[in-house]
């Protein structure tokens, strides 16, 4: 049976995403490179400018969320989001000391947390639960074909203009515009009203289509007045609390470029291994997210935490060498859990708390990350390269195990063919 198409206003996001990511990913693995060498920064401002800008990230992701359900608009803000991160890359440019760096990031982030809430929303907005993982797969696939072509330009231009990453940030606002300018072709979702005239009521066939979905994700905890988190389900608590766990161990991707350069690649090589993880990511995203909606979703992130854990173990005790398949398993790591996580989650929210739920998600996991960063910097600058490695590969074995024993396997029913699925234990 073939697959309904997409909605047009998924494919539109796919396209601003794209965008998007060429300006971004011109810039993201040039700026370890220009921070610790044309600035001079240590190691630990690398992780506490990631880190903070990530927090960033996360408070506004929970407010706009919280905003974006009591508005019950998500255009607007992803407009100002995306125009916010195109306006950010000039001013990189200016950065003569790290603080100014951080002030650049911090607008890029400003951006990314008005918008990703809002866009996640509206994705969930235009699909049910039966097409998450094949909604947001596409949408990870469109983001990180453009992280592909974006890192290729930053070689591109490195090796026409070594040294020159003033020039490369000016130049990579040019693709950054072009996704504003294509927000404006964005319209809002119609959402289903609620027999009782409210917008976005969740019908129970959607939230029973997912095949993560247990007896008691469908009730909600009692609503109280003035709470935005109200409401949610205590599947979507269960859920969050086993993310988080792992999302301490997944530190910023920068340090993976500085651990190529600290084991002998130039800037080339080093930024070369980390198109292979996009290209390998873009690759896997659509069709993992695919079969995430058939097969379940909790299978595809346990799996994708063990291969993390493989990969961090393997840039601990690697030599240059081993870079070249490290960087690609990365990658595969990625397009098993990124989209497929994001589909998780929605599968737990009811309608009415979409954005509010996303935020919630996006603001936990930021934080989580940027206590995460800022340690794996410091056990770079105190202990050795090795250090913040090993600590992520044990946090994300950490993260498997309880999964596995919060989310035990359900007997074979007829009414679901005799496959065995994979829920929160209540």
């Amino acid at each position: 049976m073939e697959s309904p198409r997409l909605p047009e206003s998924i494919v539109k996001l796919g396209w601003i995403s794209f965008f998007t990511d060429v300006a971004s990913e011109m810039v993201y693995p040039v700026v370890p490179i220009f921070l610790t060498v044309a600035l001079g920064a240590p190691v630990v401002v690398l992780g506490a400018v990631e880190g903070m800008a990530e927090a960033i990230v996360s408070v506004m992701k929970g407010l706009s969320g919280w905003h974006c359900d009591r508005t019950g608009k998500r255009v607007p803000y992803i407009r100002w989001g995306y125009g916010l991160g195109a306006a950010s890359k000039p001013l990189m440019a200016l950065a003569f000391a790290w603080p100014m760096v951080f002030v650049a990031r911090a607008m890029d982030r400003l951006g990314k947390g008005l918008r990703t809430t809002a866009r996640d929303a509206l994705i969930a907005d235009a699909v049910d639960a039966s097409q998450g993982g094949r909604a947001y797969g596409f949408h990870r696939m469109m983001d990180t074909s453009g992280a592909i072509v974006g890192v290729l330009l930053a070689l591109g231009l490195l090796a026409l203009l070594p040294g020159q990453y003033r020039l490369i940030f000016l130049l990579a606002a040019l693709p950054g515009a072009a996704a504003v300018l294509l927000t404006f072709r964005l319209r809002e979702v119609a959402r289903q009203p609620a027999p009782d005239g409210r917008p976005d009521a969740c019908p129970d066939a959607s939230r029973a289509a997912s095949p993560d979905i247990s007896p008691d994700a469908a009730a909600t905890q009692p609503a109280a007045p003035g709470r935005p988190w109200s409401g949610l389900p205590a599947a979507y608590w269960k859920t969050l609390g086993l993310l988080l766990v792992f999302a301490f161990a997944n530190s910023s991707d920068a340090l993976l470029i500085l651990r190529a350069k600290n084991l002998g690649l130039s800037d080339v090589q080093a930024i070369l291994g980390y198109v292979l993880f996009n290209a390998v990511y873009a690759a896997s995203a659509y069709p993992l997210g695919v079969l995430s909606d058939r097969f379940g979703r909790w299978r595809m992130v346990i799996s994708g935490w063990i291969l993390y854990a493989l990969v961090y173990f393997g840039f601990a005790m690697a030599d240059a060498g081993a870079v070249w398949w490290l960087f690609p398993v990365y990658g595969l790591f990625m397009g098993l859990t990124e989209g497929v996580g994001r589909a998780l989650i929605r599968d737990k929210i009811p309608e009415e708390k979409k954005g509010t739920a996303m935020g919630i998600f996006h603001m936990s996991i930021g934080f989580t990350m940027l206590a995460g960063s800022v340690t794996a910097g410091l056990l770079w600058d105190i202990i050795g390269p090795r250090a913040p490695f090993v600590l992520g590969g044990s946090a994300a074995l950490a993260a498997a195990a309880l999964a596995l024993f919060f989310i035990p396997r359900t007997p074979p029913s007829p009414a679901d063919g005799g496959k065995k699925e994979m829920v929160i234990r209540p």
